[in-house]
């Protein structure tokens, strides 16, 4: 599937086949596959829960009631870490490597993250959503090129789901991705038509 077709032929999958599962290695591949996606300082301020288990999905579902969580065979929980820029990230450590060992350079380039990204609650919130929101995209687009459909979901309670999954004060839930395959009994709409160049792009 060329990566046009992957854009082309992915959909929001309403209708999950209950009896069709997404193995283990399947989602290895897909999440190795989609973290290649940008991050600021390549700091990749982001996790996943995969909520597979009956148990899981129900605790998931008490916080967002949509019936894809139940019969998706696994939903993601992308999570964003507003404090990702800290020195306590273990990629700055790969990042000291490139710079050769300079240490000064990497308290510079720490420095410089800290006061783009940590300066103010906003700013830190920006930090984690705009970052695991690349995540959560590259992953709907390397499940299709996988074969695997997709849901994301928004609509939830957002600081329910953080405290039901344990997650620390820093870390915030972003959104929700159903993967599955689409029940070939039912149907989808047609694509939605989307607003091109011409509609959403100023030029200045």
């Amino acid at each position: 599937m060329s990566l046009k077709e992957v854009f082309e032929d992915r959909r929001s999958i309403n209708f999950f086949d209950i009896n069709k599962g997404v193995e283990d290695g399947l989602l290895k591949d897909i999440i190795n596959l989609a973290v290649l996606a940008p991050s600021a300082f390549n700091l990749q301020p982001w996790e996943v829960i995969a909520v597979k288990s009956k148990e899981g999905k129900e605790r998931l579902h008490k916080f967002a009631g949509q019936p894809k969580i139940l019969e998706a065979p696994v939903t993601l929980i992308i999570v964003g870490n507003k404090t990702g820029y800290d020195e306590s990230n273990p990629t700055w450590q790969d990042m000291l490597k490139l710079l050769g060992g300079d240490k000064d350079k990497l308290a510079g380039t720490q420095g410089m993250a800290f006061g783009l990204y940590g300066t103010s609650e906003e700013n830190k919130l920006k930090f984690a959503e705009s970052n695991a929101g690349l995540l959560a995209m590259s992953i709907m687009y390397a499940a299709k090129s996988f074969g695997v459909d997709s849901h994301a979901m928004s609509g939830m309670d957002f600081e329910g789901v953080r405290k039901e999954f344990e997650l620390e004060e820093n870390k915030t839930v972003v959104m929700l991705i159903a993967l599955g395959h689409l029940d070939e009994t039912k149907t989808l709409y047609p694509r939605s038509y989307r607003r091109g160049y011409d509609e959403i792009v100023k030029e200045v």
